[in-house]
């Protein structure tokens, strides 16, 4: 069974206070997933047209996220924190799914995307979780010529101020490859004869992303969860199959599940943030091949 933390005492006394539809408690409450020893929060983020996304997320690092429910414009606020509720209540945690580009792009579009100065395209900004936009800019540096970068808002829904940031953590952050990859590379086709620009530090990042050896997990972990979510087979049982044992004291053996929650990205490694978004293509297609018994092209992203 799950450890439960109870939702903030003042996200139900603002509920009650504030009728506004536009008012969203963000933080909904915690619990410990018994599975992986990780802890998870419950949040409402801000969704198209007014709706709000009661999603189930990775605390601190904010990551594998999934959609609790889909919450009408026309719902009081109050229902965000009923949802929360009854969610925790049932430590099956059904009814939920992963948060899918979908689920983003009504997000990414609730509202006209506010203007991008200094940037290279009517592209709109890519919207994260945690509502930081992301955007390609010519960015002024100490060299010569501005350089074409991507850059993350500091602040959830401005664009100003702003971080450089490379290619790939946005794909890091939005557990995704698209639309980021393409997006540079229509970038980089506008700007490819410009002799005020410089283009080789974004160019150089794209094709470090697409011919790395370290993958998205995202995918993998997606696939993970399926069979475990179907009894088909146990965290331990699929650690087993891929050489990755321990023993305890009386001989007992079991597959090392902490291993695993950390390749596909549910555990984080020691004196990291948070879980890492990425695995080497070996360790993918070992625990695809040998842990799940498919093909790795199964759960490429």
């Amino acid at each position: 069974m799950s450890t439960v933390t109870a939702p903030h005492p003042h996200a139900s006394k603002q509920a009650e206070r504030h009728t506004d539809a536009h008012h969203v408690p963000s933080a909904l409450g915690r619990y410990t997933d018994d599975r992986t020893g990780a802890t998870r929060e419950i949040v409402c983020l801000p969704g198209a047209g007014a709706s709000r996304l009661v999603i189930d997320r990775l605390a601190g690092a904010h990551t594998d996220p999934r959609l609790v429910a889909h919450l009408a414009p026309d719902e009081p606020p109050e229902n965000a924190r009923i949802v929360s509720e009854v969610y925790l209540a049932d430590h099956s945690r059904g009814g939920c799914r992963a948060v899918n580009a979908e689920d983003l792009e009504l997000a990414r579009h609730a509202t006209p995307p506010p203007p991008n100065p200094g940037g290279t395209a009517s592209q709109p900004p890519l919207l994260d979780t945690d509502g930081h936009l992301y955007s390609i800019r010519e960015v002024a540096n100490d060299e010569s010529f501005p350089t074409l970068r991507w850059t993350r808002s500091c602040q959830p829904g401005q664009q100003e101020p702003f971080d450089h940031v490379t290619l790939r953590d946005v794909i890091a952050r939005l557990s995704d490859y698209e639309p980021a990859r393409t997006i540079t590379s229509a970038a980089l086709a506008v700007h490819h004869d410009s002799r005020r620009l410089s283009t080789h530090r974004l160019r150089g990042e794209l094709e470090r992303v697409s011919t790395s050896p370290i993958v998205l997990n995202r995918g993998l972990r997606e696939a993970v969860q399926r069979k475990v979510t179907r009894g088909d087979l146990s965290m331990s049982q699929i650690a087993m199959r891929c050489g990755r044992i321990k023993q305890d004291r009386r001989g007992n053996r079991s597959g090392e599940t902490s291993w695993l929650a950390r390749r596909i990205g549910q555990l984080r490694e020691g004196g990291k943030a948070g879980p890492s978004p990425w695995v080497h293509t070996d360790v993918l297609a070992l625990i695809v091949r040998d842990g799940l018994g498919a093909s790795p092209r199964e759960v490429e992203l």
